[in-house]
């Protein structure tokens, strides 16, 4: 039986039914999106943690995890609108947001948009720049030109990316089974159209990033194969306001580190808390 402190919801919007998960209420909020291909219980090992002062919000952004998705919202600027419009429906009206992986360039899609919305950002481990390569199975992943095979070996792909990610890091039993759950069938190949649309999207965000106010704190695994450390080095070269930090981890750092990860995000939080007005 699970003992998971995530207790699950769920709300609709513009027609998606989307997974979500909130903590107790608290006078300061946090945003946490999921990573691919995992869900909002990628931040199971350190949801207490960060959950003691904070309210915390963790999200499936559509089409990932347990959420449902179209083509329209699986882009980095549609799950950026995502973002404001699903802080709307909780009635949010400022919060720091977590959003490693493919959570980096939604985030960053929102804070230009709306940096009024944003206290902080924590980031890293997604995709930056369309001019920078990625590292594999992400690459194959970005530039396949035909995804047929994914959409009928959904289970493989997820057992042989489980395994490789999380070689020394056990998953609890519950954990595993939804991220299998929310990738299974077509879910996994559907899923791929987001970071497929990267050497658009990434290009299409570059001229923001100057523009962005909002404190973002970049997090680099060290020994990570999938983004390798040149993207996060983009984006701290253009983030007028940013922090680069590297971890001692692999890709999934928030996992196989969540101590060392919740510690760094805890510490971005104080250094930018609410101002009392």
């Amino acid at each position: 039986m699970s003992t998971s402190p995530i207790t699950l919801k769920t709300i609709t919007l513009d027609g998606l039914t989307v997974r979500y998960a909130e903590s107790e209420q608290r006078d300061t909020h946090a945003l946490l999106l999921s990573p691919w291909p995992e869900s909002l219980y990628a931040y199971e090992p350190m949801w207490a943690e960060l959950a003691v002062d904070v309210h915390v919000v963790a999200v499936d952004l559509p089409g990932f995890g347990r959420s449902e998705g179209r083509p329209d919202v699986l882009t980095p600027r549609a799950a950026g609108a995502f973002i404001l419009k699903f802080l709307d429906a909780l009635g949010l009206d400022k919060v720091h947001v977590v959003g490693p992986d493919v959570g980096t360039s939604a985030s960053l899609f929102a804070a230009a948009r709306r940096p009024d919305r944003f206290h902080s950002l924590v980031v890293g481990g997604g995709g930056a720049s369309a001019d920078l390569p990625l590292g594999e199975p992400l690459a194959g992943w970005v530039h396949e030109p035909d995804i047929g095979w994914y959409e009928s070996n959904a289970d493989q792909v997820m057992r042989m990316t489980l395994e490789n990610i999380f070689p020394a890091t056990p998953l609890a039993e519950h954990v595993r089974d939804d991220y299998v759950a929310s990738y299974a069938g077509p879910r996994f190949a559907e899923s791929m159209r987001y970071v497929r649309t990267y050497p658009t999207e990434l290009n299409a965000l570059e001229p923001l990033l100057p523009t962005i106010r909002t404190p973002v704190r970049i997090i680099s695994p060290a020994r990570d194969l999938v983004v390798p450390r040149p993207h996060a080095e983009y984006l701290a070269a253009r983030l007028p306001d940013s922090s680069l930090d590297v971890l001692d981890a692999g890709h999934f750092a928030w996992e196989e580190a969540p101590k060392a990860y919740a510690s760094l995000v805890l510490d971005w939080w104080d250094r930018h808390q609410p101002i009392e007005r």
